[in-house]
């Protein structure tokens, strides 16, 4: 079973979004925090938010020998409004294993249909033909086919959900506002928070802007020796979008 620190399931209240978005990645042996910023915080992603990767996220399982993988895109989607993956679009998670920075694996997700009919396809861990490619499909059948908004899979072996959760990231996005103003879009749904007053500090306590806000979410868990393999035992992660 997914255990409990996976994205919340979507919310119906309104609030504003998340803009920062904050991945873990452990390369060449030594662990080092990366710092992205992806909320729809450029004219390119708001015109395609279905390609705008939020957050990658790593957990422990259900057991000590599982992990739990996350991939969010779309954020903010209005609390009650019905969303779908893009079925044009190729959605990785790419796994480095020996401390090199390049992929040794890859998941992928792949989606058909629309709206409560839409079904997800999901290839791997496996190893891609080629590295740093962004629109490879792999030649492996799906591991895991079902209808989205549903748990697939084993308890034992690769389980996964795709389909909408609350946005799990916090950001008090008002004052990131107020200090940062230049980074409010001036369209979209982000527009609507106001940069004024000007600040140059968070507040204590701070406001989850982002509670309430939607994303889609692709989660898997699974065995981590599917992932470790004869590696390192230390893993990069992230995540990428492609036509």
């Amino acid at each position: 079973m997914l255990p409990s620190h996976i994205p919340r399931p979507p919310r119906r209240r309104h609030r504003a979004a998340a803009l920062l978005a904050l991945t873990v990645a452990c390369a060449a042996g030594v662990a080092r925090v990366a710092l992205g910023s992806d909320h729809q915080d450029t004219p390119e992603v708001e015109l395609s938010p279905r390609m705008d990767i939020n957050d990658v996220y790593a957990f422990p399982g259900a057991s000590a020998d599982r992990i739990v993988l996350v991939l969010t895109t779309s954020s903010p989607i209005a609390p009650g409004a019905d969303a779908s993956f893009d079925p044009n679009l190729l959605y990785q998670i790419k796994v480095d294993n020996s401390g090199d920075a390049v992929e040794d694996l890859v998941l992928q997700f792949t989606f058909d249909g629309m709206g409560a009919s839409q079904r997800v396809h999901l290839r791997g861990p496996v190893a891609p033909a080629q590295t740093g490619t962004s629109n490879t499909l792999v030649a492996t059948a799906p591991q895991l086919t079902g209808a989205v908004n549903q748990v697939l899979g084993s308890a034992t072996g690769v389980q996964l959900f795709a389909g909408l959760r609350d946005d799990p990231f916090f950001i008090d996005l008002e004052q990131f506002f107020r200090i940062v103003p230049d980074r409010r879009p001036a369209t979209g749904p982000l527009s609507t928070i106001g940069p004024e007053p000007e600040a140059s500090a968070f507040r204590d306590p701070g406001i989850d802007y982002v509670r309430g806000f939607n994303t889609l979410a692709m989660v898997v868990e699974l065995p981590v020796a599917m992932l470790t393999g004869g590696g390192s035992g230390r893993l990069g992660l992230w995540g990428t979008t492609s036509r």
